[in-house]
């Protein structure tokens, strides 16, 4: 399939019920397993990078779904820099010729800092993408260590400077507040620092503690102090303010943007849109049908060259829970969700189900109604998943 000449969509960072068609693309290495991450991702299979490139290329050739070109294409990790831009590229180009990709389509790829410099940078934008979501995490050394993570602060911002020497124009700056080692002072700076760094966007999430992982374990056993969930509101309160003061909206619960940088990706997973998988514990999302992959890297080697199916298992949802769902991510989002939109997708029944609900919530100044759309109020945006679990 050739690449189409699409015109591109907008990226304004609202609801729509016509998000486009995304792929994600999944590279399950790293170098070093950070004390967070609970992501599919393994240390030291170095050896593995080649065939699992060669495995990746032969899955998406022998893809035998039917689907629009892409309009947003995102490779994640693990560390998808750890491969070299021409291997990273050449999956690309799979992409493009089985699947096709839009004209001015967002074609993301995750970077850890250590891993690239400008050379680097430059061969990826001359491979194709052309959005860099750089893991900056914080730019306080001692939170730095404490999360496991192998850079400094001064290589983060290296990078983020490296990207925009080889031309670079689309950066997001991806951050972790509200671990129990930063201070009020360390949330500020780190915020203040990727600002002047000239990203455009910013993701900052509140640090979740994950089972199976080192950080876990700490908590568990009492050698770290637990997460605060008043802190982690106060935190996500100060990069609002900060990051509106530098021209940055705010369009999702974690994600800001300046004017037209909103990740269309992110937009198209909390519009409930369609996108396809590849790699080894890829999920993917089409017309209602969720399915995996296998997880381990190898048996996902295995399974290409076998010619035998990745699928690790599927889902099959029904309009009755596809619409409660398309609900729950729409409410994510900023701009809130068309309830028209919804009941033409899914029909009315689940809405009206809701009803009462929604105009209680509405009522308590929790729920905003403007016109046919509906979102959550400013001051409930950290109850969002409480509100979501009354709804569902």
């Amino acid at each position: 399939m050739s690449v189409a000449i699409a015109p591109a969509r907008a990226r304004s960072g609202q609801w729509s019920a016509e998000p486009g068609f995304g792929v994600y693309v999944h590279i399950p290495f790293c170098r070093h397993r950070c004390h967070y991450c609970d992501f599919n991702t393994y240390e030291g299979l170095d050896a593995l990078f080649a065939p699992y490139v060669d495995a990746l290329v032969a899955d998406i050739d022998r893809f035998e779904g039917e689907a629009p070109p892409a309009t947003s294409v995102f490779f994640g990790g693990g560390t998808p820099t750890l491969l070299e831009p021409g291997q990273l590229g050449r999956i690309l180009a799979a992409v493009g010729q089985r699947m096709g990709i839009e004209r001015g389509a967002e074609i993301t790829v995750e970077v850890n800092p250590e891993t690239v410099d400008e050379a680097a940078f430059d061969a990826l934008l001359t491979a194709g993408f052309n959005r860099f979501s750089v893991g900056v995490q914080s730019l306080a050394p001692h939170v730095l260590e404490a999360l496991g993570r192998e850079h400094s602060a001064e290589v983060a911002l290296a990078a983020l400077a490296a990207a925009q020497r080889a031309g670079a124009t689309d950066l997001n700056a991806d951050l972790i507040y509200g671990s129990p080692w930063e201070r009020p002072g360390d949330w500020v700076r780190s915020l203040e620092g990727v600002i002047a760094a000239g990203t455009q966007h910013v993701s900052a999430y509140a640090l979740s503690v994950e089972e199976s992982t080192p950080l876990h374990t700490l908590i568990s056993t009492g050698r770290v102090p637990d997460v605060d969930g008043d802190v982690q509101a106060e935190r996500h309160g100060v990069a609002h303010e900060h990051l509106q003061a530098a021209g940055f909206q705010r369009y999702e619960t974690s994600n800001w943007a300046v004017d037209g940088r909103a990740s269309r990706h992110n937009v198209l997973y909390w519009s409930a849109g369609n996108y396809a998988g590849f790699g080894a514990g890829a999920h993917a999302h089409i017309d209602g049908r969720r399915w995996w992959s296998v997880r381990l890297p190898r048996e996902f080697i295995s399974a290409v060259e076998r010619d035998v199916t990745t699928e690790a298992g599927y889902e099959q949802l029904e309009d009755s829970q596809r619409g409660p769902e398309a609900l729950m991510l729409g409410l994510r989002l900023t701009s809130g969700v068309e309830l028209g939109a919804l009941a033409r997708a899914y029909g009315e029944e689940f809405l009206a189900e809701r009803a009462p609900t929604i105009e209680q919530l509405v009522g308590s100044g929790l729920l905003e109604r403007a016109g046919s759309w509906l979102r959550l109020a400013p001051r409930s945006t950290m109850l969002g998943n409480d509100i979501v679990c009354r709804l569902l």
